[in-house]
């Protein structure tokens, strides 16, 4: 007999609904992010680049640090996995944000090399351990 360590282990059930929970939390959380830090880079942009102004800028830089505070919201606890995973959302979130916004059409390179780092946000996030 071993001696009780923690919590109760859950039925397998229960389980997956925590583990689909947080995927859909640590994914929420990704959307966030790349609201925060691909709208601060293109606000910093069009300040500078467009001569839109320091207000511009200065909402960029705002939008930049709440960045840095939702990547911190993760589940996971591991720094380099986060940013690593991030990167991948970063590059797809710049190729929707460019369409909606600038008026970008990606052509299929573009959207396949997107989908490759979607990918790899799969892997390294949600791959099992």
């Amino acid at each position: 007999m071993h001696a009780y360590h923690g919590r109760p282990r859950l039925p397998v059930r229960a389980r997956t609904i925590v583990a689909r929970m947080t995927v859909a939390k640590s994914v929420t959380l990704f959307a966030v992010a790349a609201l925060f830090e691909i709208g601060g880079a293109w606000l910093v942009w069009q300040g500078v680049r467009e001569h839109r102004g320091r207000l511009w800028v200065g909402l960029g830089v705002v939008a930049l640090g709440v960045y840095g505070f939702v990547a911190t919201l993760q589940p996971d606890a591991n720094f380099g996995r986060i940013l690593a995973a991030y990167g991948g959302v970063f590059v797809a979130g710049s190729l929707v944000w460019a369409m909606v916004l600038d008026g970008f059409r990606p052509d299929r390179w573009d959207v396949i090399g997107a989908a490759i780092c979607l990918a790899g946000v799969a892997v390294i996030m949600y791959a099992p351990r």
